[in-house]
């Protein structure tokens, strides 16, 4: 009876055990989570007032140019925009280059096409009607390029991204040198907008660094601006029509509206008149 009465009150004591064990480590990991997330937390990311959108919103034609000056010389280097042909670039809605210029555009690039009529690959000068050219062959080729990562393709990003235009602009003018006691691995920088903090992509934006060919000053501020108006657009190159279709249709809406109410109201009058 001893014994039986001693090991009931083993088993309590080990069951208290294990609770106050239990209880310690769910605090631990609650210490442990707070003090990364002192640094793993992400500011707000910058607001900008842009030109596309509410109801009514276009796109800046000079900031598309100027965006797709930015991309083309800095990010392209690394960054496709696989969905987007170079046709797009004279259609209504986006930057508008003349056809002239979209050609010349295209012609400085050289695509893979075959094979001829001896089996084989060639190169040759890319046309309007091609897919913007790719940096890299293949995701292996860009990982091996950018250190294990890969950059990621820009046709849809601002779409992919919470914030869309802001979070680009933002990611872009995020970068300084990260706080005391903020440990970064090899070949990662510090950004006070990207999760975590830690991005792998560099600093690629510097005053100076371009000339626009409008002679408008190439800030950080203006290029990030400009970029990120530019992949907008490339995100959804109908933004425009979509708006213009959206404010007919609910003009329509008001119309057909207005024309039921009247149509009821001469209704009741003859049933009232009866």
């Amino acid at each position: 009876m001893i014994q039986k009465q001693l090991l009931i009150e083993d088993n309590f004591v080990i069951e208290k055990i294990k609770s106050v064990s239990k209880i310690l480590f769910v605090y631990s990991l609650i210490i442990i989570s707070t003090t990364n997330g002192a640094y793993a937390e992400s500011l707000e990311l910058l607001k900008n007032k842009w030109s596309f959108e509410g109801l009514f919103g276009t796109f800046d034609r000079a900031s598309l140019r100027r965006g797709y000056q930015v991309y083309n010389e800095v990010c392209s280097s690394c960054h496709s925009i696989k969905l987007l042909s170079y046709r797009n670039l004279s259609e209504k809605g986006g930057p508008e280059f003349s056809i002239d210029d979209v050609k010349n555009i295209a012609a400085s690039f050289e695509v893979i096409d075959g094979p001829n009529s001896e089996g084989e690959m060639f190169t040759r000068p890319a046309r309007i009607s091609d897919k913007f050219v790719e940096p890299y062959l293949n995701v292996r080729e860009a990982e091996a390029a950018n250190g294990g990562a890969y950059p990621p393709d820009m046709s849809v990003l601002v779409k992919a991204r919470k914030g869309g235009a802001n979070y680009i602009y933002s990611i872009l003018l995020g970068y300084e040198d990260p706080p005391e006691g903020f440990k970064l691995d090899e070949g990662v920088y510090y950004n006070k907008y990207m999760s975590g903090h830690n991005i792998k992509m560099p600093n690629i934006l510097s005053d100076g660094l371009l000339d626009y060919s409008d002679e408008t000053e190439a800030t950080t501020q203006q290029m990030a601006k400009d970029v990120a108006i530019f992949l907008t657009w490339v995100s959804e190159p109908s933004l425009e029509a979509r708006h213009k279709m959206g404010f007919k249709v609910i003009l329509y809406l008001i119309i057909l509206a207005l024309l039921v109410y009247l149509s009821m109201k001469k209704l009741w009058l003859r049933v009232e008149s009866k």
